[in-house]
Formats: structure tokens, sequence, C-alpha cells
């Protein structure tokens, strides 16, 4: 039996991989998104399933009102020790944070601030059973910190809660000819050694590293361990290695495809006769490979498509910022009734905490949802939309004679507000089923259905992404300002179809 990369076709981003007994556990960057750290588990590192989400709210909460989209959650590590499982990661604007559990389901501990600073990215942590001492390694981010191309060390006490040194620079990139953008290091013990697995050359060109020192601060030694070569995966790195209970080594990484941001692949990994990791096919990443000695699982994958039963909706979706009461309301029926909310931003989605949102499917797809508007409130509006640093969006909007449209607009990046893509329609029933078909290269195109069949809906878009998140589905009700409550509208049978 063989599988096919990617493993996970969409905006997983970072990711990091660690196996407790028969179970393998994933997390990956989540950014400006709430909930984040998503926590993902396979039995045969092919099949994902989305079982939750480690993290509740971005700390500190004041900071995280409003999206900041490329901000918060980089580049977590996951890691199993002392019988807890524990995620390190940076915040670029804040520093160093981990959190820890009994149970990969919680209940999480409150983000614990590590080491503050700006620009400090990436971090991962070690404890070693055979020094019994316990260490830190991380990146930097030149956007903040004016540093970049190096990883810091530090000693760590063994709770985790606090370094116990001022850090040392332990691999500096500036000094291997041919590297830049060093970062993403994964730290581990094997063979007597200490490695670090750290990508390189940025996120759409780079490769991945691998560096050995017999001692945590140095000297170490490198190796490039896997490149793009002549296959069309390029970029291919950052990740984690895991081994199989039968001794089988593999090693998960991500490939940056623009609008559909960091899709996941799974390479074979083994030790070569020099001792030095070597990974895909003999350093080139595979596109189709043997699956994993372990026992034959049903084909699974992130959860996308939602009834939203009792007004809740499931885990794939999550909110642009951290979330206010009253934004989705619990009732006895099936649909997601969302509040329309008032805001002076109503004109440009981008600046919206109360968009609910998912990762953009990475093959072709089409996108249905059915809307109702029950705000009676001029310019109140709802819709369906893709959402980056240019947007579109179809859905249904109350006019100043209360009468409902269907209505689809758009923005460049560089707008500062919405227009319309096409002509605005009556919708007699304030209802439409609303329909996006994501083709090659995330070009979409819009549809509708108000009462009388499908149809299209202005010129074709592409998708972008920000400049470190993919292109993102959303869900939204808002009104303009003004007082009192503005009323809600109603998602439902909300589907994405392979094309």
């Amino acid at each position: 039996m063989t599988y096919t990369n990617p493993v996970l076709n969409a905006d997983w981003s970072d990711p990091d991989v660690l196996r407790v007994g028969d179970d393998f556990y994933l997390t990956a960057s989540s950014f400006g998104r709430v909930p984040g750290l998503p926590l993902l588990h396979s039995r045969d590192l092919v099949n994902w399933t989305l079982i939750g989400h480690a993290l509740q709210r971005l700390e500190p909460a004041g900071e995280f009102t409003k999206p900041r989209h490329d901000c918060g959650v980089w580049a977590p590590s996951l890691r199993h020790h002392d019988e807890r499982f524990w995620i390190f990661w940076g915040d670029p604007d804040q520093g160093i944070f981990q959190i820890n559990a009994p149970e990969i389901r919680g209940p999480w501990a409150r983000p614990h601030l590590v080491k503050s600073g700006k620009g400090l990215i990436d971090p991962c942590p070690l404890w070693d059973e055979e020094t019994g001492e316990a260490y830190l390694v991380h990146a930097w981010a030149k956007s903040r910190s004016g540093v970049k191309n190096r990883l810091t060390g530090h000693r760590m006490d063994l709770d985790g809660r606090e370094l116990l040194d001022e850090g040392k620079v332990i691999v500096d990139g500036d000094r291997i000819p041919g590297w830049f953008t060093l970062e993403g290091p994964k730290l581990y013990r094997h063979d007597g050694w200490f490695w670090i697995l750290a990508p390189a050359g940025g996120v759409e060109t780079g490769w991945q590293g691998a560096f050995r020192s017999r001692g945590f601060f140095g000297p170490y030694e490198e190796k490039v361990v896997l490149e793009q070569r002549d296959t069309d995966v390029n970029g291919p790195h950052q990740g984690g290695w895991v081994r199989t209970p039968s001794g089988q080594d593999w090693f998960l990484h991500f490939q940056q495809k623009g609008a559909y941001g960091r899709v996941v692949h799974l390479q074979p990994m083994r030790w070569g006769d020099d001792s030095w990791p070597v990974i895909g096919d003999d350093g080139a990443p595979v596109a189709v490979h043997e699956k994993p000695d372990l026992p034959p699982q049903p084909d699974a994958a992130p959860a996308t498509d939602d009834d939203f039963p009792g007004g809740r909706f499931g885990r794939q979706w999550q909110w642009t910022a951290n979330p206010q009461p009253g934004w989705a309301t619990h009732h006895s029926g099936d649909g997601l009734r969302l509040t329309c909310v008032r805001s002076a931003d109503a004109h440009d989605l981008r600046k919206l905490p109360n968009v609910l949102t998912q990762r953009l499917p990475g093959t072709p797809s089409a996108v249905e949802v059915e809307l109702r508007l029950h705000s009676e409130e001029p310019g109140a509006r709802a819709g369906l939309a893709v959402l980056g640093d240019a947007f579109s969006w179809i859905g249904l909007q109350r006019g100043a004679d209360g009468s409902v449209h269907l209505v689809h607009r758009f923005a460049e990046g560089v707008a500062e507000q919405e227009r319309d893509a096409d002509h605005p329609r009556l919708s007699p029933t304030g209802r439409a089923r609303l329909r996006i078909e994501i083709g090659a290269g995330a070009r979409c195109r819009f549809f509708h259905d108000v009462g009388d069949g499908l149809r299209p809906s202005g010129p074709v878009f592409a998708a972008t992404p920000w400049r470190w998140v993919g292109a993102l589905l959303g869900l939204f009700a808002l009104a303009p300002v003004g007082g009192g409550h503005a009323g809600a509208a109603t998602f439902s049978h909300f589907r994405i179809d392979h094309l």
C-alpha cells in the first residue's frame, strides 16, 4: 500500500510531530486565529483527524481583540515528558510561551512566558535523559529583532518554566557558506549526538538542514538533508522527525503553495552509512511512497463539512481574533446563527475579528452554504468569503427600502475598502444558496441561487495569502455602527466537495 503527498493538503503550517505509544500527534502554527495550536491525531502518519486545540485564547488577550493575521502563534514544538504533553511556541512580539497538559485533549495550562523579548521564534525544548538536563533552542525574526540566520541555545529548568542562562549562539548561519534565513529548529538526542533539524533558504525556496554536536552548545557541523532537486516540491523543509514502534523513521515537513498556505508532506527517513539522516529519495522529496509499517487505517482527513447542530460549530473553525460572547448563539435546531455585529470596519473583512474561518482546501473544490438573513437593519449583511490580503465575498444585504439583495463584493490587496464584483439582485425570500468553485491556482468562481437556480456571479477571483498565512474561507454577519441589537443571520449545510 502506498500514500501520496501531501498527506495534509491545506495550510497546516510549520508542523511538529510526536509519537506516544501507538498514537501520533501533530500541531502547527495558528498565527492570529482562535482557538489556536491545532491538535491532530493519526495512527499511520498518513490519515489525520483534528481532535481539538490547545490554546483557547491568545495572550495577552488585549493584544488580540482585532485581527493580527500574521502574528500570534509561530512554529510550535510538541513534546512529551514526565507524563505530560508540552507545547512551546514563539510570539514574535511577546516572546517564548509554553503550555502543558496531562492528556493531549487537556486540560491545558494557561500560557506561561518562558522568555520575553522581540523576535524570539521557533523554540524547541529537550529534556536530555543522558545528562539529566533540559535545554531550549530558538531562532530569530529580523522584522522584530534585527537579527536572523542564527540559533540560540539555553539551559532550561526541568519544569520548563524558566531559562538558566543568558543564552549563546550555537549555530550562526552567516558563517556557513550559502546559508540564509536559518530558522525553525527541532532539537533531538540520537546516537550520542545532539541533533538540530532546521530549515534555511526561505519558505518558498529553501532546504532542510541537519546539525550535530557532541555537546549542546556546540560546535555543530551541518549538512543539507532535503532539497527540491528536480521535483516540483519547492522549498521542502521545516518539520519534525518521528520513529514508529518498529524503528522506522519518518519526517513531516511543509511545502509553501501560495494561497493554499503550507501543505504537509511525509518523507521516509533513514540513517546513512555516515550516520547522517537521509530524508526522502536520497535527499529529494517523494511524491508516492510505501506507507509506514503501521496497522492499516481507514481514510481520514480533518473535518470540513458542518451542519452546526444546536448552533454549535465544529473544531475546524477559528475566529480571526479573540471572540466575544454572543457572536454565535446556541439554539434548539441546526444552523449557525451569527449575530450581525456592528462595526465601523464593515467595508473591510480583513479588519474584522468576528469572521469564522477554516482553511482553503488544497485540491479543486466546491464550497457551498445556505444563508438566511434575519436582520431588519438597513445595511446589515452576511456572507461566504475567501479571505486573504485580497478578499471576495458573496451574500445577502438588507437595503434601505427593506428588501434583501444578493450582493457580491471584493477588495484588492492594496484597496482600503470593498466594491461590487457584480450587480446586486433581489432575493425575494431573504435566503440564498452560495457556492464558490475553487480551481487550479486558487482561482475562485462565485455562484448564487436565490430561488431561480444556480447562477454565476462576477469575474474569477484569484485567492491570495497574507504574508505567512494561506487564504481562508469565512462566514460572517455584520451591521453598520448604531444602537441596539442588529439581528442575526443563519448559515446551514456547509459543504466542501472535491471537483
